[in-house]
């Protein structure tokens, strides 16, 4: 029987390696291609499994885009590969470029802004002829955003926003589910929003939950601080604590709690398992009033930033307690 087992691997191992340098062969002439479909990217929770929830509304927009966008789309990608920056760079770029002037490059814009970002010569960005030239706009955005400190890190739309320095920082994100779709269509990354296929509204918890949870439990004593930084750990607030935590599992979250309650699959609270995340609002039946988010640890427990003069601790959670909502959320699933 072990024999028979023994053979009968050695038979699949030769049949997946036949497989493998078959496939290997029909893509060899395009290293680009296998590079990108090679590269995996963080979990962008906001997003999901690439098979479910909002992601899928990105082919929608993107089929509404025209030849003439989706060739700034091609451009961007292909600058993006030649000069080996990672597929969210690629994102970034589409989301702004989309925001900005809707992947054209304008002659026109507010004051002095040209081109498909919207890029100002009196700013120092370059030549009028130069900011409107496609090749020279995307270099030059990809130059100041390699830039930004833990760019790879934030949402795209937050990366955005760090290099067009918008009085509107939120309208960026409305086009991360089609940039995502784009930069698997037409860049062929397999994996666009990181958080692989979709397995369904229930799952076991998995590693990155238990790596969360020893992130968030590891910050213990530090203490908490309303609109506290994401890009230290000096300091915290609730929605803060649980985008490191999972941001140190490899799963992007938004920045605060109503948001969060979007970035996964829902459950009832009496089911949630370790790392799920749980919430309070004002009126637990309108998510638009949630103002608070822990971790939950099993055994009725939770982690959380809580208020100002309290620390981040443990305590014990009662499924019936006040303003707590009946939902509660696994990230990235």
């Amino acid at each position: 029987m072990k024999t028979a087992l023994v053979a009968g691997l050695i038979v699949l191992a030769s049949i997946a390696a036949i497989t493998i340098a078959a496939v290997t062969t029909v893509v060899n002439d395009d290293q680009q291609r296998a590079q990108a479909r090679a590269t995996t990217l963080p979990c962008n929770a906001a997003l999901g499994p690439i098979t479910s929830g909002p992601a899928g509304s990105g082919a929608d927009d993107a089929a509404n885009l025209e030849e003439p966008q989706r060739a700034v789309v091609a451009q961007i990608i292909q600058i993006g590969k030649e000069r080996q920056l990672p597929p969210r760079a690629w994102q970034v770029a589409i989301q702004a470029g989309m925001t900005e002037s809707g992947l054209r490059p304008l002659n026109y814009g507010d004051r002095d802004s040209l081109g498909i970002f919207q890029m100002r010569p009196s700013m120092g960005w370059g030549s009028p002829a130069e900011v409107i030239d496609p090749t020279y706009a995307i270099n030059k955005f990809y130059d100041v955003l390699v830039e930004v400190p833990n760019w790879e890190q934030q949402r795209p739309g937050e990366s955005a926003q760090d290099v067009e320095r918008s009085a509107f920082p939120d309208r960026y994100h409305q086009w991360e589910p089609m940039a995502a779709h784009l930069i698997g269509n037409v860049g062929l990354v397999a994996d666009p929003t990181g958080c692989g296929q979709g397995t369904g509204a229930l799952v076991p918890p998995s590693k990155q939950a238990g790596d969360a949870i020893n992130f968030a439990l590891s910050q213990q004593g530090k203490p908490y601080q309303w609109g506290a930084l994401t890009t230290h750990q000096n300091s915290f607030d609730c929605s803060s604590l649980m985008l490191q935590a999972y941001r140190d599992a490899g799963i992007t979250l938004p920045r605060v709690s109503r948001q969060q309650y979007r970035a996964g699959a829902m459950l009832p609270v009496e089911q949630a398992q370790p790392g799920d995340l749980l919430f309070w609002a004002y009126d637990e039946n309108d998510p638009a009033t949630i103002h608070h988010v822990a971790m939950y640890l099993g055994d009725g427990k939770i982690v959380e930033a809580q208020q100002d003069g309290v620390p981040v601790h443990i305590r014990p959670v009662e499924w019936g307690e006040a303003e707590l909502v009946a939902q509660a959320v696994r990230p990235g699933v």
